[in-house]
């Protein structure tokens, strides 16, 4: 269960021992040891393979010349005391900024076209602009927890 800053914090209180947490997280790691994390994670897409995929007018090609010609889009995922808040952001691709985004505590279209709403109102792109984000679709947690 204990990963190297824990093993550190420990060594550290045995008199006599003096190591640091860097050394103890190499040597860890040439042993082959890792903590264990307890958090569960999150599914936020799984795709349908009996759907066709979009083409990919992007491709990969990651950057641009000029402002609001590609932007990039994801849903992510922040676990809180409550449970999970969804968020969604829209990237242009040229300055790496956030263009738009949105939260909730679901993971519904309206959370994306949300997102994509604010990127639109903020930025006024011109009729060129390519919205790119990856293929596949978003459960319900329901189904997550199966």
């Amino acid at each position: 269960m204990y990963g190297a800053p824990r093993i550190h914090v420990d060594l550290r209180e045995i008199d006599g021992v003096r190591v640091g947490r860097k050394r103890v997280a190499r040597l860890m790691r040439a042993a082959g040891l890792a903590g264990v994390s307890r958090r569960k994670g999150c599914r936020t897409t799984v795709s349908d393979r009996q759907v066709a995929a979009a083409s990919d007018l992007v491709q990969r090609q990651f950057t641009t010349a000029e402002p609001n010609r590609v932007w990039t889009a994801d849903i992510t995922y922040v676990p809180t005391w409550q449970g999970f808040v969804y968020l969604a952001v829209v990237l242009d691709v040229f300055s790496r900024r956030i263009v738009g985004w949105a939260m909730a505590d679901h993971m519904r279209t309206e959370l994306v076209t949300d997102a994509l709403a604010m990127a639109i109102h903020q930025r006024r792109p011109d009729a060129g602009v390519i919205h790119h984000s990856d293929r596949g679709s978003s459960p319900s947690r329901r189904g997550l927890d199966r």
